[in-house]
């Protein structure tokens, strides 16, 4: 079973190098929560009748709960990114977007994170209550939408891409990653991006709602470690890893946390 099935992505993969398409992924909903906002726009007075009249404009923000409970992931019902993520884990990171900086100016919020039609905001602790960060965070997402500004003028990295330069085996671990395992992880508010494979080690950083999750290890290990392996026998481990600059910033924001606790 498995040898076929690899043998039918490794066929999808020439399609793929071929054709340059991807096929659809399916994915699948659900909401706890609507928040609908009026938006009113003042019009010239009618001539002659000194009646103001306003048009209203309804935008609907969903949020949806993560396995995260420090995450929570709003959808403004219109694109974000796209297509791609991007991750904003402290505020110094988000110079390039003006609402992760208003999402950051917000008392509680630790990280921001962009999917394709999502918004993540990740809160410094369980113990800061939602109520008043959902209350800003919507405001502020009505605002930026609102504005129509560019939602970034930086670049959106696909790190997961397949590049001609792959090989094989690294090719079909990033398909399977693209059309198998990111579309799910990022109905949770996160993502995985590839970050190398060797000596039978694929090396992924989990992203969102994924980072300080509680499950994130048991996401790792018992769903894409199985997965990859079942399909790509090459494959020994999956291990979790974390750039530079994100070490160095989770070790401030430590030391930071420890002196307002003393």
């Amino acid at each position: 079973m498995a040898a076929h099935m690899r043998w039918g992505l490794q066929q999808l993969l020439r399609a793929r190098k071929t054709a340059n398409s991807r096929f659809p992924v399916k994915t699948r909903s659900s909401y706890h929560s609507r928040c609908s906002t009026q938006i009113f726009r003042h019009v010239q007075p009618l001539p002659g009748t000194g009646t103001i009249h306003f048009s209203i404009r309804h935008l609907s923000i969903q949020t949806q709960d993560t396995p995260n409970p420090r995450s929570l992931k709003f959808l403004p019902g219109k694109p974000v990114l796209g297509s791609g993520t991007l991750d904003f884990p402290t505020s110094s990171s988000a110079e390039c977007s003006s609402l992760a900086r208003d999402l950051f100016e917000i008392e509680g919020v630790k990280s921001v994170f962009y999917g394709p039609d999502f918004i993540t905001v990740t809160k410094t602790d369980e113990d800061v209550e939602w109520t008043d960060i959902k209350h800003h965070a919507l405001e502020a997402i009505t605002k930026f939408f609102e504005s129509g500004d560019p939602i970034t003028v930086g670049a959106v990295h696909h790190e997961s891409s397949v590049s001609e330069d792959d090989d094989d085996i690294v090719s079909m671990i990033k398909e399977l990653l693209d059309t198998r395992i990111r579309p799910t992880v990022q109905e949770d508010g996160g993502d995985v991006i590839y970050k190398g494979f060797q000596d039978g080690t694929v090396k992924l950083k989990l992203v969102g709602s994924c980072t300080g999750c509680p499950s994130s290890t048991v996401t790792l290990k018992n769903g894409i470690q199985n997965m990859l392996q079942f399909y790509i026998p090459e494959v020994d481990n999956v291990e979790q890893v974390e750039d530079e600059v994100d070490e160095i910033n989770a070790k401030v924001f430590l030391e930071l946390e420890h002196k307002l606790q003393e």
